[in-house]
């Protein structure tokens, strides 16, 4: 073997170790997590963190806009589908249930340090917003745990039925911009998914009738107008619910990215009337069905109206169009 073979593998053989340690750095995974040797996260204040500076630059989370337009084009990414994002982590503690039993779910909110948040800004009327649907979209709830000292939170929760849900945290940490983390849940049992329900226009819940007027239409601003009437006639002394007379949420059908939209006005500033109608702008990432859930409050009672809608063609123009609140609706309208 001549001089330069010789040389050339021996290139070759650090290639190849120089390789192999960087693949089992990869499995490793990155050291000092910010955890105990339980397992159990460390509690800390992130009211006004900011990330290290080794950490890359976050993209704006698609469905909040943070109000700070670097001009850039937003993530395509939409809420929810991640669990980790702009280095927070939703972590459930409590992560299987039995069907229709009341269970105390835990959970936290880890910041880019590893540890629970504990800051937080308070966002139409709640420091978070959890939402937990059933993956065949039949099941839904909206609740908001409670808040311990240590950062985590908790809430009793019944899951009626067996199968896989997704739970989605809705906050804003202090000093920081709005995010949406979703997270797996699981019901023991024997799962028999059903079918989404039929399109429909008309809801009807606990003697109300709630109807759907406008349509989808993904990439721009749609405006959504939804009716409530009880035994034929209008609803027009709703009470104010989250700060609004309405609460909506979207979830895309295929892989339930989250939307979540308030109405057009608010109680009390002199323009918007309480009902029947509650109007809505909603911006969805695509074609394809969306469940709508409307939370709305009469009678001191929070009920849920839900719908099954389609969203049409694309516009030739990808630019939104803004909303009657002069707010671009990009999945956190307020």
């Amino acid at each position: 073997m001549n001089a330069a073979t010789k040389l050339g593998a021996y290139v070759l053989g650090l290639a190849v170790v120089f390789g192999g340690a960087l693949g089992a750095g990869k499995v490793v995974g990155p050291i000092g997590s910010g955890t105990t040797s339980s397992g159990a996260p460390q509690a800390a204040d992130h009211a006004g963190m900011t990330a290290p500076a080794a950490t890359p630059a976050p993209a704006t989370s698609a469905g909040h806009d943070d109000g700070h337009d670097t001009g850039q084009a937003k993530q395509d990414t939409p809420g929810g589908l991640q669990v980790s994002e702009k280095g927070y982590t939703f972590e459930p503690l409590t992560a299987t249930f039995e069907p229709g039993e009341p269970a105390d779910f835990r959970f936290a909110v880890t910041g880019p340090d590893g540890r629970p948040v504990t800051g937080y800004e308070v966002e139409h009327d709640k420091k978070l917003h959890l939402i937990v649907a059933s993956r065949d979209l039949r099941n839904f709830q909206h609740v908001h745990p409670e808040l311990g000292s240590d950062g985590v939170w908790s809430v009793r929760l019944t899951l009626p039925e067996a199968g896989p849900y997704r739970a989605f945290a809705d906050f804003v940490p202090a000093g920081g911009s709005g995010l949406t983390l979703g997270a797996d849940l699981t019901v023991a049992g024997d799962y028999k998914p059903g079918k989404l329900p039929e399109q429909s226009r008309t809801a009807k819940v606990d003697g109300y009738e709630v109807t759907l007027d406008g349509e989808l239409t993904p990439g721009r601003s749609s405006k959504l107008t939804l009716k409530v009437s009880r035994d034929g006639e209008p609803v027009t002394d709703l009470q104010p619910y989250l700060g609004a007379y309405g609460h909506l949420v979207a979830l895309r059908a295929r892989d339930l990215a989250y939307l979540h939209v308030h109405p057009d006005g608010e109680p009390g500033d002199g323009r918007t009337a309480a009902g029947p109608e509650i109007v809505f702008y909603a911006e969805v990432p695509s074609t394809g069905d969306y469940r709508l859930f409307l939370d709305f409050q009469h009678g001191d009672e929070v009920r849920t109206a839900a719908f099954t809608a389609a969203a049409g063609e694309r516009p030739a123009t990808a630019e939104p169009t803004p909303s009657a609140t002069g707010h671009d609706d990009d999945g956190h309208g307020h």
